[in-house]
């Protein structure tokens, strides 16, 4: 008989009396719900290092594509946010993770676009989820040993564009930014040129258009930044998986602080 890998854990564990536990991943991060004092609410998962409470963390804020809208609090952390959650990384840099959850049908940026990027264009008023992800920053620079000079925030798709929205608007709260697959408006990259900034995109990506990161792109060099640009040839809108596996993009973002 072909003794397989299966076959002898199975034996392994039938003549141990020592109980093993296999924990799921997402059973990191603890499950909490923000609220503004409105009514108003924000699920998120959140990921704290196992090391010194008393010392001050990074804060990385991760925000999901349009696929894991919901209420289910877990959806957020299929993609992406868990090679921030890997045991080497947090050895490695570890930082407080925060993965919200943007509500069925809303939106984390709020943009008034075509499928043209460059008529992109930042709406006066965030969103409502984007409103209560800086409430909910705000609070846990207060209660949670944050290093506030290195808040970082990422997303991929619809957190892509989240993610320059959130800079665009809030320019003086973050001091790096890592969107995948999104854009922004062009017309304000001079606001955000300090902000240390590296775009992922997919060359091929059929939901998001290249050219929304692209001009981007273009902006913030006239704008005299010197932001990070990587573009996956024969790539599609998953550019994500790449972007989050890059150890030099990991070991680049937690050198940044304001």
């Amino acid at each position: 008989m072909k003794l397989t890998s299966r076959s002898l854990l199975l034996a392994l564990l039938s003549i141990s009396s020592i109980p093993i536990a296999f924990t799921q991943p997402s059973s990191k991060f603890s499950t909490n719900k923000y609220g503004n004092g409105k009514g108003d609410t924000l699920l998120y998962r959140l990921l704290f290092p196992d090391a010194n409470p008393s010392q001050k963390y990074p804060l990385i804020i991760f925000l999901h594509g349009s696929g894991e809208r919901g209420s289910d609090n877990e959806a957020q952390l299929k993609w992406g946010v868990m090679n921030f959650a890997t045991d080497q990384n947090m050895s490695q840099h570890p930082a407080i993770v925060v993965a919200p959850q943007c509500p069925t049908d809303q939106f984390w940026s709020n943009f008034s676009r075509t499928k043209v990027s460059a008529e992109t264009r930042l709406l006066p008023n965030p969103s409502k989820p984007m409103e209560l992800l800086i409430g909910l920053i705000h609070q846990l620079v207060k209660t949670l040993p944050i290093d506030s000079n290195r808040i970082y925030i990422t997303g991929l798709s619809m957190g892509g564009l989240g993610s320059f929205d959130a800079i665009e608007r809030y320019p003086n709260l973050f001091a790096a930014a890592v969107p995948v697959c999104g854009g922004g408006d062009t017309t304000r990259a001079s606001s955000i040129a300090r902000i240390p900034i590296w775009i992922f995109h997919g060359a091929e990506d059929p939901a998001v258009a290249p050219s929304f990161a692209y001009e981007m792109f273009e902006a913030l060099i006239r704008a005299g930044a010197r932001p990070g640009f990587t573009y996956y040839p024969e790539v599609g809108h998953f550019s994500w998986i790449g972007a989050y596996s890059d150890p030099i993009m990991i070991d680049w973002l937690f050198r940044q602080h304001k």
